[in-house]
């Protein structure tokens, strides 16, 4: 095959925010009787950026969504994620209990770093 050939038919599209998404940010701001500009200032983004969302425009950033979600109190539907089976904990392996460390035990164990100096 050729470049040109793959250039004609490859089309190169980011995945935009599902109308899902977009709708219950919406619903959520909403219902706190919040603003557009509000909610983007709560979450350190501008304005703009939750107007993209909102509208399906914006390239969805799994931060900005945590953020949105954090701040509007509910889970937000998450794109392109299909509710996973979870792992038991027997399954990843032995934890470390409270007391236990990594390596050997050091002579003088008080912080990590080079000793004081005097």
């Amino acid at each position: 095959m050729s470049a040109r050939k793959l250039e004609e038919t490859d089309e190169l599209k980011h995945a935009k925010v599902d109308k899902s998404l977009s709708k219950a940010i919406m619903q959520a701001r909403t219902a706190k009787k919040m603003t557009q500009k509000e909610l983007a200032t709560a979450i350190n983004e501008k304005p703009q950026v939750v107007g993209e969302y909102e509208s399906g425009k914006a390239i969805p950033n799994p931060q900005i969504i945590s953020k949105l979600e954090r701040k509007l109190g509910c889970k937000l539907p998450r794109p392109g994620k299909k509710p996973a089976a979870k792992k038991s904990a027997a399954a990843g392996g032995a934890k470390m209990g409270a007391g236990a460390s990594r390596g050997p035990p050091r002579a003088g164990a008080r912080g990590s770093g080079p000793p004081k100096r005097r």
